[in-house]
């Protein structure tokens, strides 16, 4: 392998260096004339294109990654974790025992926007020796500084940044959620909208909770892969006493709302295991009204859908969440003298409940649970941007 690189934009950037017009250097004309094939690989987001990049380099050690490192080592991040206000900070040797480190990151800029973009979730300071007055980051809103934040509510920071940077954003997710709960009943919902706009910043950067390194361990084709993951959730499924005979069209229905504001449903669909984005739809929860219920919401939701008889039924329905979201749509199916197969995924073991609740408990490895966590978490991102954005409407007026 001789170099290792990513770009948003592939075509562009693999092309540029065989453009006529353009003068290369003799180190890029000596990289070109011994290509012999070029292979390009698809990651579900930035964070995720970061780390594997950083993999592949350390894997194959290609010849013009390693040149650019001027035989330094790869910068790491370390977090002072000892001290009653942990700094974050960008290092290239292990030298504190009283830090944690992460890494190594293939190239400084890589790591710089890493950083970054965690920033400005989770604010941090990042440098050793703090001044005592505030800085000029704290006035950006990227550094917490001792004179305006409590030392409980930073470490809670750094705690998320560190479980972040693990690769557990479900935890961070978890535990946020867990923060808007709480504030939103004690009707802080200010703060609670700070929390749910944390909540979607991570989802935005880390893309799919799953690990769907596909391309990692199995060379083929994309359509080879789909039929693949059909036959085996079939399977498990028929295992389980679950009737379905087709799995061509499968629909997944996710609520979002705070405490029932600007309550909003989803309904994706994927086609022979590939989304569909023609056939999705969103709701704006209508009757809902005296509190927050997610069951009723989601037989709503559900309702609405199977009104229209002019979009195809599915072979089978997931919804995000556990045994009542499962029982609500049963409920619907039931007055609609319908027979079509429910599972549900519950998000905190990553469990899926049956329509007779039985739970089906997969290894976190398994093609199965990962296709279903990732129908169950584009119907996740798309009812959370409808809902921001009804959230943003309701604040203009």
């Amino acid at each position: 392998m001789l170099y290792v690189g990513k770009a948003k934009n592939l075509k562009n950037r693999v092309s540029s260096y065989f453009k006529t017009k353009i003068e290369l250097g003799p180190k890029t004309q000596a990289l070109i004339s011994q290509i012999a094939k070029i292979r390009t690989i698809e990651a579900s987001s930035e964070i995720e294109a970061l780390l594997l990049e950083a993999s592949y380099i350390k894997k194959f050690k290609p010849k013009y990654n390693t040149r650019l490192m001027d035989g330094k080592a790869y910068p790491l991040i370390r977090i002072t974790i000892k001290d009653i206000f942990p700094k974050v900070l960008i290092t290239r040797k292990k030298e504190d025992k009283n830090s944690i480190y992460f890494g190594p990151y293939p190239t400084s800029g890589s790591l710089k926007l890493t950083l970054k973009m965690i920033r400005k979730i989770f604010p941090f300071q990042s440098v050793l020796n703090h001044p005592k007055k505030n800085c000029l980051y704290y006035h950006l809103g990227l550094c917490p500084c001792p004179s305006v934040i409590s030392k409980k509510d930073y470490k809670k920071n750094i705690s998320h940044i560190i479980a972040f940077l693990k690769g557990d954003t479900g935890k961070v997710i978890r535990d946020l959620k867990k923060e808007r709960e709480f504030l939103s009943r004690n009707e802080e919902f200010e703060k609670a909208n700070a929390i749910q706009t944390k909540i979607n910043a991570v989802e935005l950067i880390t893309g799919p909770f799953y690990k769907g390194f596909d391309f990692e361990v199995n060379p083929n084709l994309n359509q080879d892969l789909r039929e693949s993951e059909l036959l085996e959730l079939k399977s498990v499924l028929q295992k389980h006493e679950i009737k379905v005979s087709n799995l061509k069209r499968i629909e997944c229905f996710d609520i979002s709302n705070i405490s029932g504001t600007n309550a909003t449903g989803s309904m994706v669909v994927f086609i022979n295991c590939e989304k569909d984005t023609s056939q999705y739809r969103r709701f704006k929860i209508k009757y809902v009204k005296n509190k927050p219920d997610d069951f009723a919401m989601m037989q709503e939701v559900l309702q609405r859908r199977l009104n229209h008889k002019e979009w195809s039924f599915p072979d089978l329905i997931i919804v995000d969440g556990g045994k009542g979201q499962v029982s609500s749509v049963m409920e619907v199916l039931k007055e609609k003298n319908l027979n079509i197969s429910v599972i549900g995924l519950a998000k905190r073991e990553e469990t899926i409940i049956t329509s007779d609740f039985d739970e089906i408990k997969l290894p976190k490895d398994s093609e199965v649970l990962k296709l279903i966590m990732r129908i169950r978490d584009e119907a996740h991102r798309f009812a959370i941007s409808y809902h921001r954005k009804l959230r943003s409407r309701a604040f203009l007026y």
